[in-house]
């Protein structure tokens, strides 16, 4: 596959600061995704928080999401595509410069500044994605809570185009932690999984995938969050 950006053209600007959403090659392989690429068309589509591990797909979180989809849908019935600190990235060029190579955790930001402007370039980002792959998926699941979320959720209501976000928002209520660093709990909490599969059969039932087997939710004691905090 032809490289998003050649090593020759790419910048010598590091991808380790509070500039990363910034970064003149994220926005470049941004800008590629939604221009260039050849987006594959499934009937649902996932969105799922990018993670500090990389190539993302080989996460923990990654592979408790790929658990869950996987045990109920097949590869050619779902897109499953990374949003956040790196834009929007279709799962299947993770392991793609520059997505690969940055270390800047956005989600572990406090300054408002940098984190008012990463929901305004995210929301962005996502709604040209949306817009741009308006004919490509009949239904959209978003797995996201935080700042993620509300990304997701400003562009759904500026684009109109519909994304069922999960976990609910009585779910998150429910398991809010207070006292914690991070106070809407885990993703891996049982909870959220049980919406994340809920979404996930009520999507089938919709486009009419006949489903594989039954999801058994369990939380994963080596699960480690997308790369929003640190569990």
């Amino acid at each position: 596959m032809t490289r998003i950006i050649p090593e020759d053209e790419r910048s010598s600007e590091p991808l380790d600061t509070e500039n990363i959403i910034h970064h003149p090659d994220m926005e470049r392989a941004n800008d590629w995704i939604v221009t260039e690429y050849e987006i594959p068309s499934r009937k649902i589509c996932i969105f799922v928080p990018c993670s500090k591990k990389k190539p993302y797909h080989t996460s923990p979180s990654h592979q408790k999401f790929d658990e869950i989809i996987y045990s109920m849908l097949d590869e050619d019935d779902v897109h499953i595509v990374t949003f956040g600190t790196c834009g929007v990235v279709p799962r299947e060029l993770d392991v793609e410069y520059p997505f690969m190579n940055y270390s800047f955790m956005m989600g572990q930001c406090n300054v408002a500044k940098v984190k008012r402007d990463f929901l305004k370039t995210e929301t962005k980002r996502i709604s040209e994605y949306l817009e741009r792959t308006k004919e490509n998926y009949e239904y959209r699941i978003a797995y996201c809570i935080g700042d993620f979320r509300e990304a997701m959720t400003r562009a759904s209501e500026q684009t109109g185009i519909p994304i069922d976000i999960i976990p609910k928002n009585e779910t998150i209520e429910r398991n809010i932690q207070p006292n914690k660093k991070f106070i809407y709990n885990s993703l891996s909490c049982s909870d959220y999984l049980s919406d994340f599969s809920a979404a996930i059969a009520k999507a089938m039932e919709t486009v009419g995938i006949i489903g594989k087997s039954d999801v058994v939710i369990k939380e994963d004691a080596d699960f480690e969050d997308p790369e929003w905090y640190e569990h």
